[in-house]
């Protein structure tokens, strides 16, 4: 599991170099960027799911899903265990910024592919259960971390984007043709999978134009920075990883769970800094931090996971 994942994530770091060319030589501007982010998100990603789910019932495949649910759940719970005990609230203005970016992942953009790389179509099935469970949190424990209200209580407004955001909805829809055993015609499914297979490529190039944007030179001067990328690469995945190893999780189910746990820092919280008026920047510096150190300590972590899992 290793050997694929590095090798995986050399021919992401090749794409991600590219789009980091490509966005400082102004090939690509933020506008670009901006679309590319939005086709992944609006089209890509869903696509993919659809046919994912397009295979014969199997009561053992609804077991794992279940189990990878219930997985994704704990292991959420000991992110947001370790970031409340490590980052502390006083003192520290942007406690939320860095409490969101060390639990919550990028396990869409980044592990979707990577999972799709190691374990197929089965596994990117696992893995919209994970991001089922990111999605339902980061609307209700996140936001309250945004919003600064720690209940988490979500607007009407608020609830109806998590149930109408794209994946969702891929998911809800994509379930039922499952359970119904609907399938799609041949030519269509054809069509959606050629569309899907964009996901690896348009998720690094994505990445890439992110990291591009980025000035290091301020990055590398801000030590807090350095301490959550060690909790959200590092110490998150790894009290994961020994979770898993106790639990005596299926081995798919766990690697899928352990790779999404794994991925740097999400997306939305740049997102989500811009809508509640925070340290957007700063929200952006961590998740470039962490999407290029990532390239290093995924594979680490499946390293150390292959003697327990």
């Amino acid at each position: 599991m290793f050997a694929l994942i590095f090798n995986q994530m050399l021919k992401m770091l090749f794409i991600m170099l590219l789009a980091f060319i490509c966005y400082r030589v102004k090939l690509v501007n933020q506008e670009g960027n901006r679309s590319f982010s939005n086709l992944l998100l609006l089209v890509v990603n869903p696509c993919l799911i659809i046919t994912v789910y397009q295979v014969d019932y199997d009561t053992e495949l609804i077991k794992e899903l279940l189990l990878t649910l219930c997985t994704a759940f704990a292991a959420h719970g000991v992110a947001i265990l370790i970031a409340r005990i490590f980052i502390r609230e006083k003192g520290n203005p942007d406690f939320n910024i860095e409490r969101f970016t060390a639990i919550y992942s990028n396990c869409g953009f980044i592990g979707i592919p990577l999972i799709n790389s190691i374990l197929g179509s089965k596994g990117v099935f696992y893995l919209s259960a994970y991001i089922t469970v990111f999605n339902l949190l980061v609307w209700t424990h996140g936001l309250g971390l945004m919003n600064g209200e720690h209940s988490g209580k979500i607007s009407g407004k608020q609830f109806r984007e998590i149930l109408t955001s794209p994946m969702i909805l891929a998911t809800v829809g994509s379930l039922i043709l499952f359970f119904l055993q609907i399938r799609l015609p041949q030519t269509l499914l054809d069509a959606m999978t050629y569309v899907a297979d964009m996901n690896t490529p348009l998720a690094m190039m994505v990445a890439g134009f992110s990291v591009a944007q980025t000035d290091f030179k301020k990055v590398f001067r801000k030590l807090q920075i350095y301490k959550v990328c060690i909790l959200k690469l590092l110490a998150v995945p790894l009290a994961v990883l020994v979770l898993l190893s106790v639990c005596r999780i299926d081995r798919n189910v766990a690697y899928t769970v352990l790779v999404a746990a794994a991925c740097p820092s999400a997306t939305t919280a740049t997102m989500m800094a811009i809508r509640y008026n925070k340290n957007y920047t700063y929200a952006s510096e961590i998740f470039s931090f962490t999407t290029v150190l990532s390239i290093i300590t995924i594979p680490a972590i499946t390293f150390i996971a292959g003697f327990l899992i």
